[in-house]
């Protein structure tokens, strides 16, 4: 589908039309070019007053000033995510991507169409003070795109006063949804561990020091770490999903090195701490014993995102006047997935919130079979639209 074709004049169907030719052009982060252009065009023919885009690389602030009001301006962001995900799509739809190994298996063509949609409807009405800013980030998967137009200057530009975002949930029912006052997802850190040692004939060991026995009991005694210091009120994992060392061809050598990768995900900063500490004192200490040396190198890649307990009550409140109290989920469990959106919380008070597109047989995220349930659009954009109003309403 055309772009001119999907800009026809209409409500629902146009922004489920943007949607779809959307999701036939997915683009890898900080790549996001026809889709930050087409974003930007959207922009243009739905009525925003300006337009800045390169931010963060090939992020997109489109702005939209309400007519009310003389003094200070208030800011308020609203976020939505330009990249796919590395993936060939498996949907046989017809507005399937385009673009051969990549696609859009985590909404983020449906986040941009809402907030699109929530663009033209504060466009179309004006009767408000202050300004909204609509953020369209590049590299939420993994590229810290939140971290990179913060870094760019964003926040000078625009002193947002607070920030929201929407995400979908296959694993919520269709339309519900959900916000919690506090955590909702975890902090995203990799661990890099290498053991160097002296490899030799798998016949005569004596003769070598081993790194894979001694890898062995440092993966065995990761395993540890959290049943035994970390608060049981607390959750957290570590989990090492890549090891690399010798041959499948050459059993009998034993390697000079091994090296493996993992992950740690938790929501409280001390208990970070506390597992970075231990990971690093059972390398030394496994290393030690086995005469080898070890190395670790630990990346905090992105926070823990919390939302902030006022702003999350906003956001409760906006669906109060919106929803059936059935369809509003608050303290659900938080996910030990990532989510960069955590940079701007921790600039900027905020709230990030769910909404469900659980039917019988719905793809999860990240998923070769996934789309977007474009039934969601109108009442997530009517939400943001409200929250907008209701955060630049407030003293």
């Amino acid at each position: 589908m055309s772009l001119r074709d999907a800009l026809q004049p209409g409500t629902l169907d146009q922004a489920i039309r943007i949607r779809r030719a959307l999701h036939s052009i997915p683009e890898l982060g900080y790549k996001e070019l026809k889709t930050s252009a087409m974003v930007v065009e959207c922009l243009q023919a739905l009525g925003a007053d300006e337009i800045q885009t390169g931010i963060g690389g090939t992020g997109v602030v489109g702005i939209i000033r309400g007519i009310k009001g003389t003094g200070p301006r208030k800011y308020v962001g609203l976020r939505a995510e330009l990249d796919g995900l590395e993936l060939t799509e498996q949907t046989g739809l017809a507005w399937q991507s385009q673009n051969s190994g990549c696609m859009h298996a985590c909404g983020h063509d449906g986040h941009m169409a809402i907030l699109l949609a929530t663009a033209r409807e504060l466009s179309a009405n004006r009767e408000f003070s202050g300004t909204v800013c609509c953020i369209f980030q590049p590299a939420e998967e993994g590229g810290a795109g939140a971290k990179a137009m913060i870094e760019d200057g964003l926040l000078e530009r625009f002193p947002l006063s607070s920030i929201y975002a929407i995400h979908n949930a296959p694993w919520l029912p269709i339309g519900k949804i959900a916000i919690n006052s506090g955590a909702v997802m975890a902090a995203a850190d990799r661990i890099e561990i290498s053991v160097l040692g002296a490899g030799g004939h798998g016949g005569i060991p004596h003769q070598t020091r081993d790194p894979i026995v001694a890898t062995a009991n440092i993966i065995s005694m990761l395993q540890n770490v959290v049943s035994r210091y970390v608060d049981p009120g607390e959750a957290a994992v570590i989990s090492i999903g890549g090891i690399h060392g010798g041959s499948p061809l050459k059993g009998s050598m034993i390697p000079d090195r091994v090296d493996c990768v993992g992950t740690v995900r938790t929501y409280c900063t001390d208990v970070q701490s506390t597992i970075e500490k231990k990971i690093r004192d059972i390398v030394d200490h496994v290393c030690d014993a086995h005469d080898l040396t070890g190395l670790v190198t630990y990346k905090r890649l992105y926070p823990a995102t919390i939302n902030r307990a006022d702003r999350a009550a906003l956001v409760t409140g906006v669906a109060d006047s919106l929803l059936d109290q059935d369809d509003i989920l608050s303290n659900v469990r938080p996910s030990m997935a990532g989510e960069d959106f955590s940079f701007f919380l921790q600039k900027v008070p905020g709230a990030y919130c769910l909404i469900g597109q659980g039917t019988d047989g719905a793809a999860s995220l990240h998923s070769p079979s996934y789309d977007f349930d474009d039934r969601n659009i109108e009442r997530a954009a009517l939400l943001l639209k409200r929250i907008a109003l209701r955060e630049l309403a407030s003293t």
